[in-house]
């Protein structure tokens, strides 16, 4: 009996400092239940155990895995989770196929806001491809303390915030939903000569949301083409990874493609890569491309921008552009893409504001903090039009040149949270904070430990990148 006390204690608190790291004392419920499986023992947790042998063999099986999956579940919310990188946006920095260890103890872990949830899954059950979580009950957001906080030029997975409303055809459900309509939107007007730069901001806040609102007509109307339009809870949208190159508070401006911060160029991560046009004379050997860096996936896009000239574009760093204008027995033309060259399709946030802005020269903005207040103007609240109305939750309307938040007209404006610019290290091959806004801290998921597997799903024999294994990711600069 002193041994169950003992274990009993031990278990005891563990859990009361648990719930006091949480600050959730709802948990106290569960104290005499945990008290019964050591001691008092009147609930017969094991029943199971003194049935037949296929009642018992098959409740052993159930019993391992719904503990398996409750362990799961705990051990993703709070402490660690795995994530494996989808896109190049991040290359060379981190791989396609590259699995990363995520810690949630480093920013704190959030209280789930959708706690009843499968898991080992984000948004959507395998196969039979249905909702995996239940919508019921829904918590406030909370995040209990860390090891830290977000700093500049960490690679932090996230909550895409742009997640929130998607339209659930398969072809359509990668696709930001607000490109998508203001895309199709604005193929509905009529008037396709209108002058947007002649437009006063009145004029055109309104002719962006008459955009915006007849593009997501059309999607919802043509469900057979774009399925239904869902809307995603903050922490069962899909997760990104970035680099925060803009922390709350600091003003931010893009440059000629190089990032300011307060007036102070941000340093470029080493192995940042920018299209270059290339025009090949004859195929690079196959070392030459390893050593490069060059993958399948940039080649194709080469090949899919080629122009008439026979030059096309793809991403490089700047060492492989160097590399390749030395090999002039295999490249006759190796040039940087600029604005001029007009390949960017993509309009930039916010999408119902005409600044002028671009990927490579965009802002300046100010990155919003907690309790800081901000000035509205006419010029500047399609900016924070997004964190105002939809992260933090308010009614905003602008008539006759005024700005109405709740029904009251205002100028000025104090944010609830804090904000972040995040960016891919493939600049031009990332659609991030320059295409949907501001990144806020109820969205932000954790911090990349380690690589811990890398697989390279280009290669056909030997799959496994053994160099990249346990490679820190706080030593990629």
């Amino acid at each position: 009996m002193k041994k169950q006390w003992t274990k009993f204690i031990i278990v005891l608190v563990l859990y009361l400092l648990f719930l006091f790291w949480v600050k959730s004392w709802l948990g106290l419920i569960l104290v005499p239940f945990i008290y019964d499986v050591y001691i008092s023992k009147k609930i017969r947790w094991q029943w199971w155990k003194d049935a037949e042998k296929p009642v018992r063999v098959l409740m052993s099986w159930v019993d391992a895995i719904i503990f398996a999956l409750v362990a799961v579940y705990f051990i993703n919310l709070f402490f660690f989770q795995n994530y494996v990188i989808p896109s190049s946006s991040l290359e060379k920095s981190l791989l396609r196929g590259d699995y990363l260890f995520v810690s949630k103890l480093s920013y704190g872990p959030r209280i789930p806001q959708t706690p009843l949830t499968m898991p080992l899954t984000q948004h959507t059950l395998p196969i039979i491809g249905t909702k995996s979580y239940i919508e019921w009950p829904h918590w406030d957001y909370r995040r209990v303390p860390g090891l830290g906080h977000v700093e500049l030029n960490d690679i932090v997975v996230f909550n895409y915030p742009a997640g929130d409303t998607l339209a659930n055809s398969p072809q359509y459900q990668a696709q930001d939903y607000y490109q998508l309509c203001y895309t199709i939107g604005m193929q509905q007007q009529k008037d396709a000569t209108i002058n947007i730069d002649s437009l006063t901001r009145q004029q055109q806040w309104d002719f962006f949301g008459q955009v915006l609102q007849q593009g997501a007509q059309v999607v919802r109307n043509n469900p057979a083409e774009f399925g239904s339009v869902i809307s995603r809870p903050t922490d069962r949208r899909e997760n990104y990874v970035k680099r925060c190159v803009g922390l709350p508070g600091q003003k931010l401006q893009i440059k000629d493609q190089t990032i300011y911060l307060d007036g102070q160029a941000n340093k470029e991560p080493d192995q940042v890569q920018y299209s270059y046009w290339v025009r090949f004379i004859q195929d690079l050997p196959e070392e030459t491309l390893t050593e490069l860096g060059i993958t399948d996936e940039d080649l194709m896009q080469l090949y899919g921008t080629r122009q008439h000239d026979g030059r096309g574009y793809m991403p490089l760093t700047k060492s492989a552009a160097e590399a390749l204008q030395q090999m002039p027995q295999y490249v006759d033309l190796v040039q940087p893409v600029t604005d001029a060259d007009g390949v960017d399709a993509g309009k930039v946030y916010p999408l119902n504001g005409n600044y002028g802005w671009t990927r490579d020269n965009y802002g300046p903005v100010w990155i919003p903090a907690k309790g800081k207040t901000l000035k509205l103007t006419m010029d500047n609240i399609a900016i924070y039009d997004r964190p105002i109305r939809v992260y933090e939750g308010n009614e905003l309307e602008v008539k006759d040149n005024k700005i109405f938040i709740n029904g009251k007209e205002t100028d000025e404006y104090t944010f609830k949270m804090d904000y972040y610019w995040m960016m891919g290290d493939n600049r031009h091959n990332s659609l991030d904070s320059r295409y949907w806004g501001f990144v806020p801290e109820d969205h932000v998921v954790g911090k990349p430990i380690f690589i811990w597997l890398s697989i390279n799903p280009e290669d056909r024999g030997q799959k496994i990148r053994w160099g990249r294994l346990f490679r820190m990711v706080d030593n990629i600069k």
